[in-house]
């Protein structure tokens, strides 16, 4: 199993699922395991933050190529390695149709293509991926890229969902892409639901909330009527966790049993975390995070107390 293919093409997910966990064995629970969630590497957003000119301005992403450089690093000498790297959106900063977008994705699939070859990468679409309002000729270029923009695939008896979170924020240039993918996730959330695996956990790029289910409507979060819906149907489906990006700070909470995880980013930061990644571990009981900052990891890797809910069979 490796991330990358012959050729230095990565794995993508077609037909709905990744080829790397396509194994029947892996929908069996065989002990806890851990993988890493990073997001927003945004290419080019530092630059443009500092000058103010956000639509336009990211026509520099040295910085970014040294962070995503770092978190590969840090990844790369984790021991055990984890099951699997998502990137949960913003991979770019570069919107659809717009300067640098292909020297950004160049860049930065450079960079990826240095992730150990035991540790498959899974990508995750975000509005800079995909634009803030995404159209057919939008989403065939980030599949062509990176692959589908939703999908499953199974890790030691847990259910992963893949979703394009810009569905949720804005699909009228693309109403039938929307109604395809919530046909598809419910059909994937009745198998939650009828408990045919350990857990459940979501990947999307805009959180449901930052905070709480009842927050006011903002850039970063998706609106009251989208995000009740969609945290009751994942609450009712049994789904542990949903891991977002798009805030640029970590926070979160809780809805009923679901955790709504923001992780901040990789790149830009808007706030006062630092750039990191966070370490997940599952366990059959439970999922159980925390959030590194690229030094830390790479200089200290993984704490002893997540190290050892690890050894639990």
């Amino acid at each position: 199993m490796s991330a990358v293919e012959a050729g230095g093409v990565f794995h993508r997910a077609r037909g709905r699922t990744l080829d790397a966990f396509s194994s029947d064995k892996e929908r069996e629970w065989k002990g806890p395991f851990y993988f890493i969630q990073g997001a927003d590497p945004q290419f080019g957003l530092m630059k443009a933050w500092s000058t103010g000119d956000c639509d336009s301005g990211g026509d520099e992403w040295g910085q970014e190529i040294r962070l995503t450089e770092l978190a590969v690093q840090a990844i790369n000498k984790l021991d055990p390695k984890p099951k699997f790297f998502v990137l949960c959106g913003d991979l770019i900063h570069a919107m659809p149709g717009t300067p640098w977008r292909k020297e950004q994705t160049e860049d930065l699939q450079r960079v990826l293509r240095t992730v150990d070859s035991e540790i498959p990468l899974v990508f995750v679409s975000g509005n800079h991926d995909v634009g803030n309002v995404p159209t057919p000729e939008t989403i065939a270029e980030w599949q062509q890229t990176w692959g589908d923009d939703y999908f499953s695939f199974w890790v030691g008896g847990v259910l992963f969902l893949v979703l394009n979170s810009q569905f949720f924020y804005d699909a009228s240039m693309c109403p039938a892409l929307k109604q395809a993918q919530d046909q598809w996730l419910d059909q994937q959330l009745s198998i939650a639901g009828q408990q045919r695996c350990q857990h459940a956990v979501v990947f999307q790029h805009i959180p449901l909330f930052l905070q709480s289910i009842d927050e006011e409507d903002d850039y970063f979060n998706l609106t009251k009527s989208v995000r009740k819906e969609m945290a009751d149907k994942f609450s009712k489906a049994g789904v542990k966790a949903v891991f977002s990006g798009h805030y640029h700070r970590n926070a979160g909470g809780t809805y009923q049993d679901l955790d709504m995880v923001v992780s901040s980013a990789i790149g830009c930061q808007l706030g006062k975390d630092t750039h990191g990644l966070r370490v997940v571990v599952v366990t059959a009981e439970k999922i159980v995070h925390r959030y590194y900052s690229l030094d830390e990891l790479s200089e200290k890797g993984i704490e002893d107390d997540l190290m050892d809910l690890m050894k639990k069979k």
